[in-house]
């Protein structure tokens, strides 16, 4: 049920949303305390304000009432921003992000590290590279499992 929502609210809703001047980072629908949750977390250039996610969830809600895309069960709608800690996920988050300080966690350890700090410098599909102070390090993608820009205050 998840894919099949997720599936016709990016094909039907992110457009929308997209066209408002939004990136939708994720789209999740599952369940929480209060019941099940479709939450969009969006995202643009100059941040996301409450207004934002009002402005967004005025838009979206009658489209969504007339998609029914959970088959007449109940649903919380909110929108969201991902957070200034989110992962880094699309093309977008690694380009606002370069030559910026991030934190890659390894699944598993790797030359006795699962954690590396560094400036970004490059990233593919298949692998990121960072300048940990010393040296560029290169790591695998499918060795990492969280990606997130380092937050100094």
């Amino acid at each position: 049920m998840a894919g099949k929502v997720k599936s016709i609210c990016e094909e039907k809703v992110n457009p929308i949303i997209e066209q408002m001047g939004y990136e939708v980072i994720e789209i999740d629908y599952s369940k929480h305390v209060d019941g099940m949750n479709l939450i969009f977390y969006i995202d643009n250039d100059k941040g996301i304000t409450i207004d934002d996610c009002e402005k967004v969830t005025r838009a979206i809600d009658p489209v969504l009432e007339e998609l029914d895309p959970t088959d007449n069960k109940p649903y919380i709608l909110s929108v969201s921003s991902p957070g200034i800690d989110r992962p880094l996920k699309t093309e977008r988050d690694f380009k606002r992000n370069e030559s910026k300080e991030i934190e890659i966690t390894l699944f598993s350890k790797l030359n006795g590290k699962k954690l590396f700090k560094g400036v970004l410098k490059a990233w593919s599909e298949s692998q990121i590279t960072i300048f940990d102070g010393k040296e560029d390090v290169t790591l695998e993608r499918k060795l990492i499992a969280n990606i997130a820009p380092v937050i100094k205050f």
